[in-house]
């Protein structure tokens, strides 16, 4: 009995898509960190691991647009977002290719066919063209069913003494485990029905006719380059070429003050320096002597110019009562021509 008669549809389809998603991503990330460098991709926080899932699969090219347009769920905003799905196509289409030779020699002992992961994404972008969108649509009812029955049960009058922790804890238990099953069983029909698709393809494969030894070997080498220094240098370019564009094109999306808002300059103080505060505060006492000798200097001109304005006035009252007994004199004290 060979291996392929005695492989499941869903063993089957999860054993191509899951390596492909794993081989294709990296490379997928890489352009996508580079879009989000330029800011052309704006990505909503708590869906960014929706996205990372729906861009790791291969089967999701066309899903993305189906519930971005149809169901009328977006995942953020930016023309790099369709665009970053339609770069994809290529490392999808070589990485089922690669991921499924294997698989047709490793374990289904089956010549791959020609083109085989062309025909193979297109049949898994198909499918998840019309599986995906009625996947969302039925896990996203199932799990707002599941919190209204839940939301329900637990407004009964018996259970509203509950403690607020325990009430939120058995809350998202209840509606979180019908939600998983719901979505378990909806992956399994996904990955049955890619199953299928890959069955079809495999009805018109030639049978192996090398030993499990050759068929290994064969599976082995289609991972080696058959030029290994065109291969190395080729990657290293683009690595290069990427890392620079990343590195240049960085600075568009750092988020920058606006004009309005720009924060107040503020000085650095200079370094303490202890001689100088010394000569300073050295200067300061001295000035501080000087005015309060001047200070003093002046009290006592003060002190004394009162003391001698007293004396004056008291002078001038005790000769005031004399010159009030006396008549007035004239100026001519005596008359013409006397000679005393």
């Amino acid at each position: 009995m060979t291996g392929r008669e005695t492989m499941s549809s869903f063993k089957l389809g999860l054993s191509i898509l899951w390596p492909a998603c794993w081989t294709a991503l990296p490379i997928k990330m890489a352009f996508a960190m580079l879009f989000m460098a330029m800011g052309t991709i704006h990505l909503e926080t708590k869906l960014g691991i929706t996205f990372l899932m729906l861009l790791m699969t291969p089967v999701s090219v066309f899903a993305f647009f189906v519930i971005s347009l149809g169901v009328g769920f977006h995942f953020g905003e930016g023309t790099g977002l369709p665009l970053l799905f339609l770069v994809c196509i290529p490392i999808d289409i070589w990485s089922l290719g690669l991921v499924a030779r294997t698989v047709f020699l490793e374990r289904l002992r089956l010549e791959p066919p020609a083109s085989l992961g062309v025909g193979l994404w297109v049949r898994f972008a198909v499918a998840g063209a019309i599986y995906l969108p009625f996947l969302w649509v039925v896990q996203g009812g199932a799990t707002d069913l599941a919190r209204s029955i839940t939301k329900s049960i637990l407004d009964m009058d018996m259970l509203k003494a509950m403690p607020v922790a325990e009430r939120i804890g058995l809350e998202f238990t209840a509606w979180g485990s019908a939600s998983l099953v719901v979505l378990l069983a909806l992956t399994y029909v996904g990955l049955s029905i890619l199953g299928k698709l890959v069955e079809g393809r495999a009805a018109n494969a030639q049978p192996a006719g090398d030993t499990y030894q050759e068929l290994i070997s064969r599976w082995d080498m289609i991972r080696v380059p058959a030029d290994q220094s065109l291969m190395l240098t080729a990657f290293t370019a683009a690595g290069a070429v990427l890392s620079i564009l990343f590195w240049a094109v960085l600075p568009v999306s750092t988020p920058h003050p606006h004009e309005c808002c720009k924060p107040a300059a503020e000085t650095v103080a200079p370094p303490f320096d202890a001689q100088k505060s010394l000569s300073k505060g050295e200067k300061a006492f001295k000035d501080a002597e000087l005015k309060i000798a001047a200070i003093e200097q002046r009290s006592a001109e003060d002190e004394k110019d009162k003391q001698k304005g007293g004396k004056d006035k008291a002078g001038v009252k005790e000769s005031s009562p004399k010159n009030d007994g006396k008549p007035a004199q004239p100026a001519a004290g005596k008359p013409a021509g006397s000679g005393k």
